[in-house]
């Protein structure tokens, strides 16, 4: 059987898997199967941590539909958890395929170097050469134009009148697969608590509506600077909690801090695998 921790980063939440010493491979039907929180266990996403050759290990990402993504703010301070716990360090570089990404402790808290903002259309990446920081939608006149920022994975930011009021899932399904977006994108709906308070709720491609999505809190706080509406610095409130979220001046790097919770451990049963393979 196939151990597995459950963890869980401001109620967005995943299954741990740890193929370091020993590979696990599972097919698309599986990891579905896996999600399925009434007949499996439950995610957003699955974290794969995997050798790797120039970081203390690797983190694959695959969402609740079995798609690989490229990097997870939240999931990345549950693994630099787990690998704190068991090291006894308070330092970790992770690997991902959106790049590498540099963790530490914070007191109770973890805080992520997510990296620098990508600055063209080809890396967020979106279709063709637009104007990624005024990018108006016609098919959603009720929509404002969007910021597409990016810290590893696109995300189009809508600053709005109130986001308690958006239609989420209805609008986020159907942004998530727009043509502009080659890769899909994530969709954040915000508006503007206080100088340094926002208000955030979000849809992840490949997985939906989640509670919290720390790439995505990255990318909002990217764009609220872009349009003038915060400083440097901001608490991105979602739907799970708040995250400290800063874009420092002196090395142009976007840095995360939130903290990361241990649910439960368990072991995958071959009977749930078998069924979905």
């Amino acid at each position: 059987m196939i151990p597995f921790k459950k963890m869980h980063g401001l109620g967005n939440d995943f299954v741990v898997l740890d193929a370091r010493k020993n590979s696990i491979e599972l097919t698309s039907k599986q990891i579905v199967a896996i999600a399925d929180r009434r007949r499996g266990v439950g995610f957003d996403q699955i974290l794969v941590m995997e050798p790797s050759g120039h970081a203390d290990f690797f983190m694959k990402v695959i969402n609740s539909d079995g798609t690989t993504d490229t990097v997870c703010g939240n999931g990345t301070r549950c693994v630099a958890r787990l690998f704190f716990e068991e090291t006894g360090k308070d330092k970790v570089v992770i690997d991902t395929i959106g790049g590498v990404v540099y963790a530490e402790e914070a007191g109770d808290l973890v805080r992520v170097n997510m990296g620098q903002p990508r600055t063209n259309w080809q890396e967020m990446p979106i279709a063709k050469d637009v104007d990624f920081k005024n990018l108006k939608f016609e098919e959603f006149p009720e929509l404002p134009p969007a910021i597409v920022a990016s810290v590893g994975l696109p995300h189009t930011v809508f600053f709005i009148k109130d986001a308690e009021a958006v239609d989420v899932a209805g609008l986020g399904s159907k942004l998530e697969v727009h043509t502009m977006f080659p890769q899909r994108t994530n969709v954040e709906f915000c508006h503007i608590v206080g100088p340094h308070h926002i208000r955030m709720r979000v849809w992840e491609r490949g997985s939906g509506v989640t509670e919290a999505c720390g790439s995505g809190a990255c990318s909002v706080l990217v764009a609220a600077v872009q349009r003038g509406l915060v400083k440097d610095w901001a608490e991105i409130q979602m739907d799970g909690g708040s995250l400290h979220i800063e874009w420092r001046k002196d090395d142009n790097c976007v840095y995360m801090t939130g903290p990361a919770a241990h649910a439960f451990s368990g072991f995958l049963d071959p009977s749930l695998l078998s069924t979905a393979a």
